[in-house]
C-alpha cells in the first residue's frame, strides 16, 4: 500500500472497475430490495441536498446489496419541461432568435440535440459520489417507453372521466407564458403598500373604504365583501356600489373569509385574479346581485404578458385609457386618476407576501384560463387508505400528519403546460370544438369515423412534469407491458426524499400507484432534512453560502471559488460581500477532502427528519478518519504479509485483547445492522467511526504488539489472525458509508484470510453472533484501559516523559484486579512503560506518591528521582504568575458595566469561557505545586 492514503489515486479508479464489470446490476433471483432515485432535473448540477441524499440512498443499496438482496437502485433523470427549455431559449436568444424562430418542432429537435450533448453533468457527478446504480437500466422521462406510459395514463383517466378540461384560475408566469404549480412558485415578504380606496355606495349614502394590496384589479371587482358578523356594514348587505372609474354597479355581500381586524374589513373581491377571491365568488356565484353580471362577475382583465386585456365583441368593461398598460404602469395611472376623483383616502407602507415564479422571478399571476385537470379526489381517498393502514409508513412517522393534511384537502391538479418541451396532451379539437382524446390522429379518426378532409388540430399544451414523475415507480419497470422488471421489484422498498415535496411527487405517485398498479409504489417513505450551513442558514446563491459537493471532494482554489460565488450576481454590493465573507471564510480555498470523507459527513449527519449544519471542520475530520484507517490497515499489512497468519493451523492461542476486540466488533456490528435498520446513519457512522479510532486503532494495534514480540507462534498467530479478520470485517462494515477506501484495502487485506473474491461489495455483511462476545475479556479489557489511562495522566501531570519507565505500587484493590494484573501484567509494563509492579499490603505506608484509581485500587507512583522538583517547581511558578497577571485584566472587562452593554455577546461569552478555563488553570497548578514541594 502507498505510503500516504490518496483519495484522487483510488475513487474514479474503483467506480470505472465496478461500473464497467456490472457489479451494480440487479440479478434475477432473490428478494427485491428496490430504490427509485429521485429523477433529477437533465438541466442539474449535484447540489449538497442531491449528495446528501445520494449517499444515503447508496448506503442502503450497498448494505441491502451485501445482505444478498436483489437490489435494484433505478437511475434517470427528469426532462424538466420549463428550466429545459429556458435553457435552451437563452442559448438561442444569445444568438439573437427566439424559438418562434425555429418553429415547434425544430425547437423541439435543438432541446433534444443539447441534452445529448450537455444534459449528462448530474449523472456523471453521482458517479463522481460514488453512487451504485444500475446504469443499464437509466431512463428519461421523455424516452419512448415512459412517453407511451404517460399516454396510457392520460388516456385511462380521460375515459373514466378523472381528466378534464375547465376555465379556472392558475398560477401564471407573465414571462414564461405558462401556469405552474404551487411548487414553482416562491413566496416571500417584501416591502409594499395598502391603498384606501373610496367605493361610493350606488344609493348616494356615503361610501366604503376597500383596503386593497393591488388597486389595478379593481377593473375586475365583482363585489365588496364582508364579515356575516361586523355590525359596521350589516346594515349595507343588498345595497350596490359604484365601481371606481367603470361604469358598472357591485353587490356588497357576506362571506365569513373576511378579517373584519384587516385593512377597513372590506374586501374587494377580484374572482379572476385572486384564489381566495374566487372561493368567495365560487360561494355566491348563484346569488341574483352577482349572476346580472358581465360574465357572471368572472371578469379576466388581463392579456398572457400581464398587461390590461382590450375589449372585443364579447367583452367590453375595460376603460379605454389603461388598455395595453403593463399592469404596474396600470397601476399608478388607476391611483393617480383615482386621487383626482377624490377616491383615495390614503396610502400606508404594508409588508406582504410575493409571489414569484422560480425560474424567472416575475411576479406570479392568478389567471383564469383553460386548462386541464385531474379530478383528485377519487384518487386520494385510496391513497390516505395506503397510510392509514400502514402499507407505507413514513420514517419520522409525524410527517404522515402533513401528508393527511394536504390529502384531505386535495385541490384538482392542474397539468396542462403552455411550453414546447414536455409530453404533448394527447387530445385533438375540431373547428366546433370538440375535442377527441387518443394515442395519436389516426387512431382517433378511426375510432369517430372521421374523413382525412374533416380538420383536427392537436392540442398546443404539454404536461406538467409532476405528471410523468407520478409515474415514476412503475413507468420506469417497462409499464404499460408487464415485463419481469415490473413483477419482480413493483413495489419498490423506500422512498428517500425531502419534505418539500411530499405533496407534489410523493402523493402523486402513491394516488398513481395504487390506481394503475393496484397497490402501493414503495413500503417507506424516509424524509430527510434540508441541508444548511453552519450556523443553520439555508444555503442560497444570494446568500454566498453554497457549498458546491465536488469543491469539496476535489478541493478548490481561493479565486476559483470566488469567482464561482459571486458570478451571476447583479448587485455589485452583494458580489463585494460575498466576496469578502468567502475570503475570510477560506483564506485558503477549499483542500480536497476526497468523496469518503465527503460520504461519512453526510452518514454522520443524518438523524432522522432534522435539517443538518454542514460544517467542513467535520469533513476534514472524517478525512483523518480515513487517514487513521489507512495507516491501521498498513500496520497490519506490515506485520502479516508473508506471515503465517493461522490460515488452516490447529495452533493458535489468543490473547485476552484478541478476545476483546473480536468481542466487541461483534457488539458494534449488531449496533450498525440495527441503526441502519432504523435509518440512523448518524449512529451507524458513530459507532463505526468510535470502533475504529478509539478501539481497533487506538488500542488493539498497541495492544497487538506485545503478542506479536511474545515467544509463543500459536500466540503470534492468533493475533495475526485477529488483526487481519477483524480488518477484513471492519471494511465491510464500513463499505456501504465509505466505499472506495474500504474496497481498496479490503483488495489487500481479504487474500490473506483466505477470501478469493473480485469485490468487497459483493461479500457478505458482517452478522453480529452472540457466541463471539465474551463479556470477561470487555470488562478486563476495560480495567486495562482505566488503569494505563490513570499511568497516562499522572504523567501528564507531573510532565514526566512518556518513554521513562515508572515503577508502580497497588494498594487496597479486590481479589478481580489482582486476577486482572496477573492475566495483563505484560500489556500494563509495555503500554503504560512501567518498571515494575509491586503490591503493597494496606497496612504499607507508600513513599510520597502521585495517585491515580481504578474502583478501590489505588495506583502509586513514588516521585522522587523523577522529576527535578527545583526545576518543575520554577516552571509551575511561572504559570502560576502569568494566569495570575492575566486574570485581573479579564476580570476588570467583565465588572465595567460599559464593556458588558456596548460589546457583542458572543465576545462577553468567549471573555467568560477564557475566565473560567483560566482559573480552572490556576487551581490545577497551584495543586500540583503543592503536591511536588512536599516530596
Amino acid at each position: 500500500m502507498d505510503k500516504t492514503y490518496s483519495p484522487h489515486a483510488i475513487e474514479q479508479r474503483w467506480y470505472q472497475i465496478w461500473e464497467e464489470r456490472g457489479y451494480f446490476a440487479a440479478k434475477q433471483e432473490g428478494e427485491s430490495y428496490c430504490i427509485m432515485i429521485p429523477p433529477p432535473n437533465v438541466t442539474g448540477s449535484l447540489h449538497m441536498g442531491h449528495a446528501f441524499q445520494d449517499t444515503i440512498m447508496d448506503a442502503l443499496t450497498r448494505y441491502h446489496r451485501m445482505k444478498g438482496y436483489n437490489t435494484l437502485w433505478q437511475p434517470g433523470t427528469d426532462h424538466a419541461g420549463i428550466a429545459t427549455q429556458m435553457v435552451v431559449e437563452r442559448l438561442v436568444n444569445a444568438e439573437g432568435k427566439s424559438r418562434h424562430d425555429f418553429g415547434r418542432e425544430a425547437f423541439v429537435d435543438k432541446i433534444w440535440e443539447w441534452k445529448e450533448q450537455s444534459g449528462g453533468t448530474i449523472t456523471r457527478q453521482l458517479r463522481r459520489m460514488g453512487s451504485s446504480l444500475d446504469w443499464d437500466k437509466e431512463r428519461f422521462t421523455m424516452d419512448d417507453g415512459m412517453s407511451a406510459a404517460v399516454q396510457e395514463v392520460f388516456i385511462k383517466l380521460y375515459e373514466e372521466g378523472l381528466i378534464y378540461r375547465g376555465k379556472r384560475l392558475v398560477n401564471w408566469d407573465p414571462v414564461l407564458h405558462t401556469a405552474v404549480s404551487d411548487l414553482e412558485v416562491l413566496s416571500e415578504e417584501e416591502n409594499g403598500s395598502m391603498w384606501y380606496l373610496r367605493y361610493p355606495l350606488s344609493n348616494g349614502s356615503g361610501h366604503l373604504l376597500v383596503a386593497t394590496t393591488r388597486p389595478e384589479t379593481l377593473l375586475g371587482d365583482a363585489a365588496v365583501a364582508i364579515h356575516p358578523n361586523d355590525e359596521r356594514y350589516k346594515h349595507l348587505l343588498g345595497e350596490y356600489l359604484d365601481l371606481p372609474l367603470c361604469n358598472r354597479r357591485i353587490p356588497i355581500i357576506a362571506d365569513e373569509y373576511v378579517d373584519p381586524e384587516f385593512g377597513t374589513g372590506c374586501v374587494k373581491i377580484t374572482p379572476a385574479h385572486d384564489f381566495n377571491d374566487y372561493e368567495v365568488w365560487s360561494r355566491h356565484r348563484h346569488v341574483n346581485a352577482l349572476t346580472e353580471l358581465p360574465h357572471g362577475g368572472l371578469i379576466n382583465i388581463f392579456t398572457v404578458d400581464a398587461t390590461i386585456r382590450d375589449n372585443d365583441d364579447d367583452f367590453s368593461l375595460i376603460p379605454a385609457a389603461y388598455i395595453g398598460l403593463d399592469r404596474f404602469v396600470a397601476r399608478k395611472q388607476i391611483v393617480a386618476d383615482l386621487e383626482s376623483q377624490g377616491l383615495l383616502e390614503k396610502i400606508a407602507d404594508h409588508k406582504l407576501m410575493v409571489p414569484r415564479g422560480d425560474r424567472t422571478g416575475s411576479v406570479i399571476e392568478p389567471f383564469l384560463t383553460n386548462q386541464w385537470y385531474v379530478k383528485v379526489e377519487p384518487l386520494a381517498k385510496p391513497a390516505i387508505a395506503a397510510v392509514e393502514s400502514g402499507a407505507i409508513k413514513f420514517v419520522p412517522d409525524n410527517w404522515k400528519n402533513t401528508y393527511f393534511e394536504w390529502m384531505r384537502n386535495i385541490q384538482d391538479w392542474c397539468i396542462s403546460r403552455q411550453i414546447w418541451w414536455g409530453h404533448r396532451i394527447p387530445a385533438w379539437y375540431d373547428e366546433l370544438g370538440n375535442i377527441y382524446v387518443g394515442r395519436n390522429e389516426a387512431e382517433i379518426r378511426l375510432q369517430h369515423g372521421l374523413e382525412l378532409s374533416y380538420p383536427l388540430f392537436q392540442d398546443e399544451d404539454v404536461l406538467d412534469t409532476w405528471f410523468s414523475s407520478a409515474l415514476w415507480p412503475f413507468s420506469t419497470l417497462g409499464w404499460p407491458e408487464q415485463t419481469p422488471e415490473l413483477a419482480r421489484h413493483y413495489p419498490g422498498s423506500v422512498l428517500v426524499t425531502g419534505f418539500d415535496i411530499i405533496f407534489f411527487w410523493v402523493a402523486r405517485m402513491i394516488m398513481m400507484g395504487l390506481k394503475f398498479q393496484g397497490d402501493v409504489p414503495f413500503r417507506e417513505v424516509y424524509i430527510h432534512g434540508l441541508v444548511r450551513d453552519a450556523e443553520g442558514q439555508k444555503m442560497s446563491k444570494s446568500k454566498g453560502n453554497v457549498l458546491d459537493p465536488i469543491d469539496i471532494i476535489d478541493g478548490i482554489e481561493l479565486e476559483t471559488l470566488v469567482a464561482k460565488r459571486v458570478s451571476g450576481m447583479m448587485q455589485p454590493h452583494l458580489a463585494k460581500k460575498i466576496d469578502q465573507s468567502t475570503r475570510k471564510q477560506f483564506p485558503d480555498g477549499i483542500p480536497s477532502y476526497g468523496t469518503d470523507a465527503l460520504r461519512f459527513t453526510f452518514a454522520s449527519l443524518a438523524s432522522t427528519g432534522r435539517d443538518i449544519r454542514f460544517d467542513l471542520a467535520r469533513t476534514e475530520g472524517y478525512r483523518n478518519f480515513c487517514n487513521k484507517l489507512w495507516n491501521a490497515a498498513r500496520f497490519v499489512l506490515m506485520n502479516t504479509e508473508d506471515q503465517d497468519n493461522g490460515l488452516g493451523c490447529a495452533e493458535l492461542n489468543y490473547s485476552t485483547a484478541d478476545i476483546w476486540i473480536i468481542s466487541r466488533l461483534h457488539q458494534v456490528i449488531a449496533t450498525t445492522s440495527q441503526a441502519i435498520d432504523h435509518y440512523r446513519f448518524d449512529l451507524a457512522a458513530q459507532a463505526i467511526y468510535d470502533f475504529t479510532w478509539n478501539e481497533y486503532c487506538d488500542w488493539y494495534l498497541e495492544l497487538s504488539k506485545v503478542s506479536l514480540q511474545s515467544d509463543d507462534p500459536a500466540l503470534n498467530r492468533g493475533t495475526r489472525q485477529t488483526l487481519l479478520t477483524v480488518l477484513e470485517t471492519l471494511l465491510r462494515l464500513a463499505h456501504p458509508i465509505i466505499p472506495f477506501i474500504t474496497e481498496e484495502i479490503w483488495q489487500r487485506v481479504a487474500p490473506l484470510t483466505g477470501v478469493a473474491a473480485a469485490t468487497i461489495m459483493l461479500q457478505p455483511y458482517p452478522v453480529a453472533k452472540e457466541a463471539n462476545i465474551n463479556q470477561s475479556s470487555i470488562t478486563s479489557i476495560n480495567w486495562v484501559m482505566e488503569f494505563i489511562l490513570g499511568i497516562r495522566r499522572i504523567r501528564g501531570e507531573m510532565n514526566i516523559a512518556p518513554g521513562k519507565p515508572l515503577p508502580v505500587f497497588l494498594q487496597d484493590g479486590s481479589d478481580s484486579d489482582r486476577i486482572n494484573v496477573a492475566g495483563t501484567e505484560l500489556f500494563l509494563i509495555k503500554l503504560a512503560r512501567l518498571e515494575s509492579i509491586v503490591w503493597l499490603s494496606s497496612d504499607q505506608s507508600p513513599p510520597e506518591s502521585a495517585i491515580a484509581l481504578v474502583g478501590d485500587l489505588k495506583i502509586l507512583i513514588p516521585m522522587a528521582g523523577l522529576i527535578d522538583k527545583t526545576a518543575e517547581l520554577a516552571r509551575l511558578e511561572k504559570e502560576i504568575q502569568r494566569i495570575e497577571k492575566d486574570l485581573p485584566r479579564i476580570e476588570g472587562k467583565l465588572n465595567n458595566a460599559a464593556f458588558v452593554e456596548k460589546a457583542p455577546p458572543e465576545v462577553i461569552v468567549k471573555e467568560r469561557e477564557k475566565l473560567a478555563e483560566l482559573e480552572l488553570n490556576l487551581r490545577n497548578l497551584t495543586e500540583q505545586y503543592q503536591k511536588i514541594n512536599k516530596l
